[in-house]
C-alpha cells in the first residue's frame, strides 16, 4: 500500500509578511496633516495669546476630525484605505 504524501501549497495568513497594516499612529498622522491643511493653527494659536474663541465651523471641522481619527484607530484592523476622503469630514 502507497503512503499518501502531502505538499503544503500556500497559507492563510491575514498579515502577508511583504503588507504591514496601518498603526494607529498612521491615523493620527493623517489627522495632523488634515488639521494642518485647514489653516487650523493660526486660530488656535491666536486664542491661546488673546484669548478669542475659535471661530465655531473650524472648532466643529477639528472636532470631526479628530473624532474620526480616534474611530479608525479603535478599528481591527484599520483600513488600509484609511486615508481616503470618503472617511474623512468634507471641506
Amino acid at each position: 500500500m502507497e503512503q499518501a504524501r502531502f505538499r503544503i501549497v500556500g497559507g492563510t495568513d491575514i498579515n502577508p509578511p511583504d503588507r504591514t497594516l496601518p498603526t494607529t499612529e498612521d491615523v493620527m498622522r493623517e489627522a495632523r496633516r488634515r488639521l494642518a491643511a485647514g489653516d487650523n493653527d493660526p486660530h488656535r494659536l491666536r486664542a491661546l495669546a488673546t484669548g478669542r474663541p475659535v471661530p465655531s465651523a473650524t472648532r466643529y471641522r477639528m472636532m470631526q476630525i479628530e473624532f474620526v481619527a480616534s474611530t479608525l484607530s479603535a478599528l481591527r484592523p484599520i483600513p488600509a484605505d484609511f486615508a481616503d476622503d470618503r472617511y474623512w469630514p468634507g471641506g
